[in-house]
């Protein structure tokens, strides 16, 4: 183990067990469930524009997006950038529109928000066990990314470093909750950002410069330095289906979408807007550029996805290592709260309410439950997590894809379209998931095309048949305020 590396990550870890403990005691006040799961509502922009992108930054982003551009060189690098309207999607599509709505129906979960919309019990359930089975791989492959960060960096057997890592996470947001999440993002987006511009200069140094990087690419292999990148993956129809699944499908992933319930005002959404863009564009072509040229500093990585843990003890003095180990593990650790939290909504508000909506008022029983939920979940990814694969991006990705094609025009038209209706909605989350699952689960790529371009085509056309044949939806739930 590496001493000089592991100390500042401590440090690290006591400050977000300290700003949980805080979330905490604050939680004492006003509705659990408003309070535990969104804060009560109370995000400014600087803190929402963190939130979201934390959430939506990953161990895909720190781990498995750099771990592809150094097979795959400087076309992945463009690539990566696709994604620098996600934040002024996912805000400008859902935000203000979403938020008046989430205040009207007191909604907690987005859940709550398609049964205060469709009001259809059916629905719900099947949104729930969509987002459960998705939001379990995802947060495996966050785990993953964890362990191989601990294993790589600082000399911690996989195993050991995936207890320490799902354990620490577990208990700090079954403790803290929604609070505890939005203020560790807040911490981990800044840290994301220190890291991401120290290392990207520390490679460029190492390597000798930006010009020498590019030419030692180029001798490695002419592919990595083109805009098709190597093995000539980045065809146009893999390009646009890029963009759809990691840009526009954004808008449809519950945990960046609940985001847009929990902020204060139009001027958090104005400037969370600004803000989140802008820190999007430094982490994506920081880390994936920072991958990229590592392939001139370590050109023999059996395996892509250890690139950044590999370059941070290379290139970096230890105790920066240390430092920097914090922003990869900050951009694992708030997504997996994220989809923590909204796992254990789901659970609790969804699912056992749904059932027993006798015990909203048992706030003491709702507080223990949710807590446990939360922490067991954790425990179950933990296990899942146990024998990963090489490269987690494919994983990730897999999942992203999933949850798009269950919630994206449900949402999206939930919000637009004043005729939608709850047979419209299932239709659409039907098609859209078996699809998908089908498309994914033999590999299939119609005309080049990732399977969530075809899935979304194709739930979209049966939202608009669904909706011929089901009743009109409540006008009290069509027209926000």
């Amino acid at each position: 183990m590496q001493i000089e590396v592991l100390l500042p990550l401590i440090a690290y870890l006591l400050l977000v067990f300290g700003l949980s403990v805080y979330a905490y005691t604050r939680r004492q006040q006003g509705n659990f469930l408003t309070e535990y799961f969104l804060g009560n509502r109370s995000m400014g922009g600087f803190v929402l524009a963190m939130t979201l992108t934390a959430t939506y930054i990953s161990a895909s982003s720190f781990i498995g997006g750099p771990g592809a551009a150094y097979k795959f060189g400087l076309g992945w690098v463009l690539l990566a950038m696709i994604q620098l309207p996600a934040v002024w999607l996912s805000l400008g599509v859902l935000g203000k529109k979403f938020a008046i709505l989430a205040r009207r129906y007191n909604a907690v979960t987005l859940n709550d928000m398609l049964f205060a919309r469709y009001q259809s019990r059916l629905l719900v359930w099947l949104a729930s066990l969509s987002l459960l089975v998705a939001f379990l791989g995802a947060m495996t492959v966050q785990f993953i990314g964890g362990a191989r960060l601990l294993e790589t960096a600082a000399g911690i057997p996989y195993d050991t470093g995936l207890l320490i890592f799902g354990i620490s996470i577990a208990l700090y947001t079954a403790f803290g909750g929604f609070r505890a999440s939005v203020l560790n993002d807040a911490m981990q987006g800044l840290v994301m950002l220190l890291g991401t511009i120290l290392l990207l200069f520390a490679v460029i140094h190492a390597a000798g410069g930006l010009h020498t990087a590019i030419d030692k690419l180029q001798q490695i292999d002419p592919k990595l330095v083109s805009v098709h990148g190597g093995d000539d993956v980045l065809s146009l129809p893999f390009m646009a289906s890029f963009w759809i699944l990691v840009c526009f499908g954004v808008i449809g992933l519950p945990h960046t979408a609940v985001r847009c319930i929990s902020y204060k005002d139009s001027k958090a959404v104005h400037r969370g807007i600004v803000l989140g863009t802008i820190v999007v564009a430094v982490l994506m072509l920081g880390m994936h550029l920072a991958g990229a040229l590592g392939r001139a500093v370590l050109p023999d990585l059996k395996i892509p996805d250890q690139v950044i843990p590999t370059l941070m003890i290379t290139v970096l003095p230890p105790y920066a290592a240390g430092i920097f180990l914090a922003a990869p593990m900050a951009a694992i650790m708030s997504t997996i709260n994220a989809q923590l939290l909204q796992s254990s909504a789901t659970i609790v508000k969804d699912l056992y309410l749904g059932i027993k909506p006798d015990q909203l008022a048992n706030e003491r029983k709702l507080k223990r439950f949710s807590s446990w939920a939360t922490f067991v979940l954790g425990l179950l990814v933990l296990l899942a997590a146990w024998r990963p694969p090489e490269m987690i991006i494919w994983l990730n990705l897999l999942a992203f894809g999933g949850l798009e094609a269950v919630f994206l025009w449900p949402l999206v038209l939930g919000l637009y379209w004043e005729r939608a209706n709850a047979t419209g909605a299932l239709s659409s989350m039907i098609v859209g998931a078996v699809c998908y699952t089908l498309l994914a689960s033999i590999d299939l790529h119609i005309a080049g095309l990732h399977p969530i371009v075809p899935s979304l085509s194709l739930s979209l056309l049966a939202f608009y048949i669904g909706n011929k044949f089901g009743s009109p939806a409540r006008e009290t739930a069509m027209k926000p305020s």
